[in-house]
């Protein structure tokens, strides 16, 4: 079987920021029209984008796709709610975790996996500011001994 090739077509830093991600799943989307072509030019936002369960499907609000410009009538509104595909057994499993306090889905990437675009969720617990400014922290002081490390191997 051949080795299929992963194109990351959006990627959600935000998400890594504000939230702390418990658990990830891989769901395919369901898109219409010229969507496909628009996303193979890497026309896709995800950033303001949130996730919600309604009457049983997972649902993705706010994904901004750039219409297809060769597209005309076949275009469809940027800004729609597009279904995404899981099986029910994993729904319920999410469901089951968002009841808990502070939980909810959120998207991390979009990328083509094959010919296939899937999108990436995660189950995600809000960050305080203080986590926000430990993270920070953390990040400083990694990137200040990688510079220290890099001085000390020039001489």
């Amino acid at each position: 079987m051949a080795k299929e090739s992963v194109k990351l077509i959006a990627n959600n830093k935000k998400a890594y920021h504000d939230y702390f991600i418990e658990d990830t799943w891989e769901t395919g989307i369901e898109l219409l029209g010229t969507e496909v072509k628009s996303l193979r030019m890497g026309k896709c936002s995800i950033k303001e984008s949130f996730i919600r369960i309604d009457h049983g499907e997972v649902v993705i609000y706010g994904m901004h796709i750039s219409p297809y410009e060769k597209g005309n009538i076949f275009n469809k509104d940027p800004l729609r709610p597009r279904r995404l595909l899981m099986h029910r057994y994993e729904i319920r499993r999410i469901v089951g975790k968002i009841a808990e306090k502070g939980y909810t889905l959120v998207p991390l990437r979009v990328y083509f996996k094959g010919s296939l675009v899937k999108v990436e969720i995660g189950l995600a617990k809000g960050k305080k500011l203080y986590d926000k400014r430990a993270d920070i922290a953390k990040k400083d002081m990694r990137r200040e001994t990688q510079r220290d490390f890099k001085v000390k191997n020039l001489y």
